[in-house]
């Protein structure tokens, strides 16, 4: 049974589909202005894990995740670069598709762009006006929240708290609306801006009614599953909730999920304090599935702490993975040739697997708690470490390799590596040593290992004989 914590009520909730069998889910995705940053980078990581959990229990996931092509950022960029809006955004969604690869974040079942829903959001603005709900000032269309009875009920805040405490979030032009608390559906344009025609004026909409014409267009009227950030509960997710509610008079989301926020060295990432970290700054010291380790290593609930000391942790522990996922398929290909009659406790430790699978499960189903999940794999690695070995029937040893590398592959983390080609002349080395090795010639042989340590290549003597890594 999955259980999801849901922002909505406070707590922790059983997992029930809309549609037996099959989940909508809706993930606020980037402003794509610039190169994404670590911060962009934790939602991705986790809702593409949940996704893959969702789909390894069974479920068909229709999961879409948004581009907002059209911002203030945008226009503020293109004017600094010197090229057209669309030409930034476009420009922008190709780099975040490549640092998304790098992350191993599959791609959405359907990533849409505010640009191309334009319809839809005059449709439903027009919907909200005629139900009273918005209204036309000199061509800026305002959406009435205290209209909306239960606004609030996502951020927990009363309408009166939000009148007093929240005034900075909210939307300018408040001298025109009827309430502080109205916020902007749609909004003229200003000169060299990009715009498009509506009954209102030519312009283009504010940021909330994207996500509800989006998310309406490729999921329905209700959904499952929302998420993203907590940064977005309000105002971004709590305005969604009110105009598809009242535009489409029925729930909006079942199931609200944000993950924390990211600090850098326990100070919160900004600009001003010269610790903005883009994807691309990881990617020149570390592959980025070390990233992703690193991000899934915490509860997605939990505030998460970027330095330098937890990144080579992460680096430390993934390759322990992969380490012994390679030694399971060379031992694989060992006893395929030289097969072995199995050790005698082998059936107790496949049921220790077994159960180490359940824990892995349990920990996914409770709230995605991912870092349970990935301790579980460890103690699977562990169990591999001490109990596989060259006497193990090959069974035993694939079913320990699948499994690791399955449920790896759950968390998008590749643990199974393609042997690389060494170049000729580190081949001519390792071939050297090989034979000064059988010429006794131990001095020379130490010579060449420590040469190719130099060099970045470890070197491991085996009974199935001399494997290497990279360091």
């Amino acid at each position: 049974m999955i259980k999801i914590y849901n922002t909505l009520t406070g707590r922790k909730e059983e997992f029930k589909p809309i549609e037996p069998g099959k989940v909508k889910m809706y993930v606020c995705g980037p402003t794509v202005y610039n190169f994404i940053h670590i911060g962009n980078a934790r939602p991705m990581i986790v809702f593409d894990t949940f996704r893959r959990y969702l789909e390894y229990k069974g479920y068909e996931v229709n999961y879409v995740s948004n581009f907002t092509d059209v911002d203030d950022k945008i226009i503020k960029r293109s004017l600094e670069e010197g090229i057209s809006a669309q030409e930034v955004a476009e420009k922008y969604i190709v780099e975040c598709k490549k640092d998304m690869e790098g992350m191993n974040v599959r791609p959405a079942s359907t990533h849409p762009r505010a640009t191309q829903e334009i319809g839809g959001m005059i449709d439903m603005i027009s919907t909200l006006i005629e139900k009273d709900y918005a209204y036309d000032k000199d061509g800026t269309v305002y959406f009435r929240s205290r209209k909306f009875k239960p606004y609030g009920k996502l951020s927990h805040k009363n309408l009166d708290d939000l009148q007093s405490g929240m005034r900075d979030l909210l939307v300018t032009g408040a001298e025109e609306k009827e309430d502080n608390l109205d916020f902007v559906l749609w909004k003229p344009k200003k000169e060299g801006e990009p715009s498009w025609p509506s009954p209102w004026s030519d312009g283009r909409p504010g940021w909330h009614i994207e996500c509800s014409v989006m998310a309406k267009r490729y999921l329905g009227d209700s959904i499952d599953i929302h998420a993203g950030g907590e940064d977005l509960i309000f105002p971004h997710h709590e305005n969604e909730i009110a105009q598809s509610e009242a535009a489409n008079g029925c729930v909006f989301a079942n199931y609200w999920m944000h993950n924390a926020f990211l600090n850098i060295d326990n100070r919160k990432m900004s600009k001003s304090l010269g610790n903005f970290l883009l994807v691309r700054d990881i990617a020149k010291h570390y592959d980025l599935q070390v990233l992703r380790f690193f991000m899934l290593n915490a509860h997605y609930r939990s505030p998460l702490n970027f330095s330098q000391e937890l990144m080579e942790a992460a680096k430390n522990a993934l390759t322990r993975i992969i380490t012994a996922v390679t030694r399971l398929s060379d031992l694989s290909a060992y006893i395929s040739e030289h097969p072995a009659k199995g050790r005698e406790n082998e059936a107790e430790t496949l049921a220790q697997l077994g159960s180490l699978v359940t824990k892995f499960e349990d920990s996914m189903d409770d709230d995605c708690n991912t870092a349970d999940a990935l301790a579980a794999i460890f103690e699977m690695v562990k169990l591999a470490n001490v109990e596989i070995t060259e006497e193990s029937t090959k069974e035993a040893v694939d079913t320990f390799l699948n499994t690791i590398v399955k449920l790896s592959d759950i968390c998008g983390l590749i643990v199974k590596t393609q042997k690389e080609t060494l170049d000729s002349d580190i081949e001519d080395l390792i071939a050297q040593r090989t034979q000064a090795k059988k010429d006794r010639d131990f001095a020379k042989a130490d010579a060449i290992r420590a040469q190719l340590l130099d060099m970045g290549i470890v070197l491991e003597d085996t009974r199935q004989g001399t494997t290497w890594k990279r360091v």
